[in-house]
């Protein structure tokens, strides 16, 4: 139950950002060869020389846990340990990097090319370069950028380099390994690759203990994406634990003092692959990643995606996170090098840490003007006056700042001018003709309705992500303004039973901390209290008449997710058939999707979405509306159809989201 007294423990507009510095200028008037050759002398950790790569493979092999592994699968596999290490030599000349100064040159040269070619500025927080300069030099880095775009890792590199900073190791996904000439050279310029799934315990132990080891020694900073895999929606996605989990047991152990955590946000203006991405949702394979494909994106070039800005965070030490948290003791008790699951206490210590991370990467993200028009833009698919959405962008802007959102908004530009730009730079998502703005429709004659429902919805959703790179500014202020529309009472506690409701159905659509309901639902409260949009009256939470339009915007942000949650439950009470798999579960709730935009005009494009999809169904299995039923070696699909009804009536506004509703589910 939340406290009496609604507060925010910090207010987001009070927050002080750093200075940027656009490091193409320099690019741009001096020679990109003399800048690829130039003396580079980065600081160290320690003052340590890095070993090379091959010494770096001889200590991984000749370490405690790897032998022990080795020695275990042998017995398990009858294998004698000789093969076995031999398969362990492949695992890790597989994997492993081997960072050449001569390749990074090459790519800080191309880079450079094609950077000024593509973007109009790359902004740099400078304070936020320094301390990570100094974080290099005391403790082993860990960074930890989001992941929007295949050129976040490129961009990255590149900076470090810029400044003078150790190259990263950069944990990298397999299909990279396979382009040809490509992968050997990305191997070469730091990154080392990891099979996904890892595939028994050999691998695990070879490709951790190759992590840590460059870890402890100080080798470089290391680098992975905490999300996992590129977010092809703009949204910032569950964080994955496994890798975080390797470069935190260092510490768990002794083996070091410290471990720096630097989350860093990348914020594109235009993201290269914005099609791309609304294409696989829509269940159109990736392309597999090749280098003729590589040669054939050229055409790029011609294109202006732009500003990108990078924001270094501030490093969060593991030791003082784990003060008071973790017992380290508990790693005494068995020899260390031996592999044993992480007990409870660490595992709820770990997800709290990448939660945090995430929220730092979604609060550091550098907004621009296009991202409020996107938003204004899915509430008003037909479209809408020119003049009107330029009132519209004052007045979001307002809000958005005093949510404490992170605007780069051009100071000295008439707001119309601004929003002509916006229009301008994206113009293969909308136009605006005779005074009205809308998303392209696609062709004029398509092939079949069928064809014009893709195209059109390619548009929106590519439109959409970037609505979701602002929806972190809006979630907990919309997800109380949604509550209070759904309620029983405008009393608070029941404002908070139907929050808790609600944030319990999206936990894997939106990053909300685990455990953090009560401060969730404060922000939230906060944030309105603050802009005017309710009161508090005793114990009564009340919109007011200037809150009217902002609670309807607020819940406009979350509309298409709650209608999209409530077509993957119909389909489950109205179609699901008996033996349903979760393989077969996205095509058939895609057609099912479609099969009703055709018919009754519904217009929620982002029913079609299979990231979308798969949160639902989580949702559904964690609140027990579905279960996994294993038979004849495979798992199908049970359906609670009530259950299902009950929460499609919710989210819909039908059913107020009480507690005896929320006991029956």
């Amino acid at each position: 139950m939340p406290s009496k007294n609604l507060y925010s423990q910090r207010d987001p507009a009070l927050k002080k950002r750093d200075d940027f510095e656009d490091i193409l200028d320099e690019r741009r008037n001096s020679s990109d060869l003399r800048h690829a050759l130039r003396c580079y002398t980065p600081v160290l950790y320690k003052g340590m020389t890095p070993c090379k790569a091959s010494t770096l493979k001889t200590i991984v092999l000749q370490s405690e846990q790897v032998r022990y592994v080795i020695n275990q699968v042998s017995k398990e596999m009858g294998e004698t340990p000789d093969i076995v290490q031999e398969e362990a030599v492949a695992i890790l000349e597989e994997m492993a990097q081997r960072l050449q100064l001569s390749t990074i040159r090459f790519f800080v040269f191309t880079l450079s090319k094609a950077f000024k070619a593509l973007f109009q500025s790359v902004h740099v927080n400078e304070e936020g370069i320094q301390r990570l300069q100094e974080a290099i030099q005391e403790h082993p880095v860990v960074l930890l950028p989001n992941h929007r775009s295949y050129i976040d890792f490129l961009i990255l590199s590149y900076i470090m380099y810029n400044y003078d900073l150790a190259l990263p190791v950069i944990a990298a996904g397999m299909p990279l390994l396979g382009m040809k000439f490509v992968g050997e050279m990305l191997r070469m310029s730091g990154a080392f690759f990891l099979r996904q799934p890892f595939g028994g315990s050999l691998y695990w132990a070879v490709f951790s203990e190759y992590v840590k080891t460059m870890l402890r020694n100080g080798y470089a900073p290391i680098e992975f994406f905490i999300e996992g895999k590129r977010s092809r929606t703009g949204k910032s996605l569950t964080p994955k634990l496994g890798l975080l989990n390797i470069v935190m047991d260092p510490f768990f152990k002794g083996e070091v003092f410290d471990v720096s955590l630097v989350p860093i946000s990348i914020s594109y203006e235009r993201v290269l692959e914005e099609t791309l991405c609304a294409r696989e949702l829509l269940g159109v394979p990736k392309p597999k990643e090749s280098t003729l494909g590589l040669l054939k994106a050229r055409q790029i070039l011609s294109e202006d995606y732009g500003r990108i800005h990078v924001y270094f965070g501030q490093p969060v030490s593991v030791r003082s996170l784990a003060q008071g948290r973790i017992n380290r003791s508990q790693y005494n008790l068995i020899p260390r090098y031996i592999p044993r699951k992480s007990s409870e206490e660490t595992q709820s210590f770990v997800n709290d840490t990448a939660y945090m991370l995430v929220r730092r990467q979604e609060e550091n993200m550098v907004l621009r003007p296009w991202v409020l028009i996107a938003a204004v833009l899915m509430q008003n698919l037909d479209g809408l006056d020119l003049e009107l959405l330029t009132k519209q962008m004052v007045w979001l802007r307002g809000l958005a700042g005093a949510f404490g959102a992170f605007l780069d908004w051009p100071d000295q530009k008439p707001v119309d001018k601004v929003v002509a730009s916006s229009l301008a730079l994206h113009h293969g998502l909308v136009q605006a003709t005779g005074g009205r703005v809308r998303l392209l429709e696609g062709p004029q004659d398509p092939a079949s309705p069928e064809e014009a429902l893709f195209d059109r919805a390619v548009g929106v959703l590519s439109c959409a992500s970037y609505r979701n790179q602002v929806l972190h500014v809006f979630l907990r202020p919309a997800l109380v303004a949604v509550a209070l529309e759904t309620a029983n009472t405008s009393r608070n506690d029941d404002v908070y039973s139907s929050f808790l409701y609600l944030r319990n159905v999206f936990s894997n659509e939106f990053i909300l901390c685990p455990g953090a309901a009560v401060q969730d639902f404060e922000e939230g409260c906060y944030l309105l209290l603050k802009c005017g949009a309710i009161q508090m009256l005793q114990q009564d939470l009340v919109v007011t008449e200037r809150g009217q339009p902002i609670v309807s915007f607020l819940s406009g942000m979350l509309e298409p997710f709650l209608q999209g949650y409530q077509v993957v439950c119909r389909y489950f009470s109205e179609e699901a058939s008996e033996g349903l798999t979760e393989k077969q579960y996205i095509p058939a709730v895609r057609s099912f999707a479609i099969k009703h935009i055709l018919s009754e005009g519904l217009k929620c494009y982002e029913a079609l979405s299979s990231d979308l999809q798969k949160n639902a169904l989580a949702a559904l299995l964690r609140m027990s509306a579905l279960r996994k039923v294993k038979a004849a070696d495979q798992v199908t699909l049970k359906v609670n159809t009530m259950a299902v009804k009950a929460i499609e009536d919710t989210l819909g506004g039908k059913v107020p989201a009480q507690k005896p509703v929320l006991a029956r589910l």
